[in-house]
């Protein structure tokens, strides 16, 4: 008779160990762990699911079942038991897109946003070697490229004035060049207040102070009205470039409260080490301190930018119509009127999916760079 092992430490008094009871794995375990671990857990989960039996059903009838997608007037959607008046955004969607912009011309805007597209592709992928290359294009020459294909006025391209410019495009036109610009800045200021040279220290100190205690609706009217007054008579100043100055200077102070938040989380020790290897300041800063700076603060650059792309919406008070002005407007054509909320609902639905995408990179990035470090 052949004696196993397992016979083995059964009669020498090990017992095999058994299955976990059902009721702590699977579905049954998340949910005892998760919203039925105390009486106030379960009376809050029976509560909430009671919610959303009351509105999800309805909601989703509004949204999708009883909606109607096509239609060239407000009559369209104007029958009983109509839900949600999708035609209205269908009939629009091209001016949502790109304001005003001539339809005949939106080759260019395209070509503009497929060319990014095709260029930020290779810097995800790890197996290519020249991302600081591709990255230096795309922050230095990519913009002129882009530039002269959207506005014209060169190389046989009608020109387009940033009039003309509107929608989900000049919200994305005036938040991408305010995150490229003010990180930058932001750097660099944060590093001025924490300069050791007096003059440095106190321009970087009254610049970040003054614009951390303006709101932006306020510099975006001092740059459309009180910049112009500054300049020499018969100066055309465009209005787009205005916007995109006072955005810029306004981030820039937030964005250096941000990284010197980081510079302030480094241990003193990586300072001494750095200035033990006879590195000077430059160097010490751009190879040492401010990678693992900036690693620590990705959260907080993340959400100023999200902020940033939030805010673009202000331009309307300066006669810019990003994708929310440009929806505004739209409402008050009289063969739509009644219908804002599928207007409203479109523009936070194009917002949410935007701002949820830089925050889902930004956990991506923060564990792609995680060193073992983390509390």
């Amino acid at each position: 008779m052949t004696v196993t092992t397992e016979t083995k430490k059964y009669e020498l008094g090990h017992h095999p160990d058994m299955a976990p009871p059902l009721t702590t794995t699977g579905l049954i375990g998340w949910l005892r762990t998760n919203l039925f671990s105390s009486y106030m857990n379960s009376v809050l989960t029976i509560f909430v699911l009671y919610l959303l039996y009351l509105y999800i059903p309805p909601l989703i009838e509004w949204l999708f079942i009883d909606a109607i997608w096509s239609g060239g007037s407000r009559e369209a959607c104007e029958v009983d038991g109509a839900g949600a008046c999708w035609a209205f955004i269908n009939s629009r969607f091209s001016q949502f897109m790109y304001g005003f912009y001539p339809k005949d011309l939106l080759w260019r805007p395209n070509t503009a946003g497929l060319l990014l597209i095709a260029l930020m592709v290779p810097l995800f992928l790890k197996s290519f070697n020249y991302k600081w290359v591709l990255g230096g294009f795309i922050l230095i020459i990519y913009p002129f490229i882009a530039f002269y294909l959207i506005h014209g006025g060169s190389f046989g391209l009608e020109t387009v004035e940033t009039n003309k410019w509107g929608g989900l495009m000049l919200t994305l036109i005036l938040s991408g060049v305010g995150i490229v610009a003010s990180l930058p800045i932001g750097i660099v200021l944060a590093l001025g207040r924490r300069s050791e040279m007096p003059i440095v220290k106190s321009l970087s100190v009254v610049y970040i102070e003054f614009w951390r205690g303006v709101p932006l609706i306020t510099v975006l009217f001092m740059s459309s009205v009180m910049l112009p007054l500054f300049l020499p008579d018969g100066s055309d100043f465009d209005k787009l470039l205005r916007a995109m100055i006072g955005i810029i200077m306004f981030q820039s102070a937030y964005m250096a409260e941000v990284v010197r938040g980081g510079l302030q989380a480094i241990p003193k020790g990586q300072y001494e080490a750095a200035s033990a290897l006879g590195l000077s300041y430059w160097k010490s800063m751009g190879f040492i301190v401010l990678p693992q700076a900036l690693k620590l603060v990705i959260p907080g650059i993340v959400n100023t930018f999200i902020a940033l792309f939030k805010d673009t919406t202000l331009v309307l008070i300066i006669g810019l119509f990003d994708l929310l002005a440009i929806i505004q407007q739209a409402n008050s054509d009289s063969a739509w009127l009644g219908f804002d909320t599928e207007g409203y609902v479109f523009a936070a639905s194009v917002f949410w999916v935007f701002c949820f995408s830089m925050s889902r990179y930004s956990i991506a990035l923060e564990a792609k760079l995680h060193t073992g470090h983390k509390r």
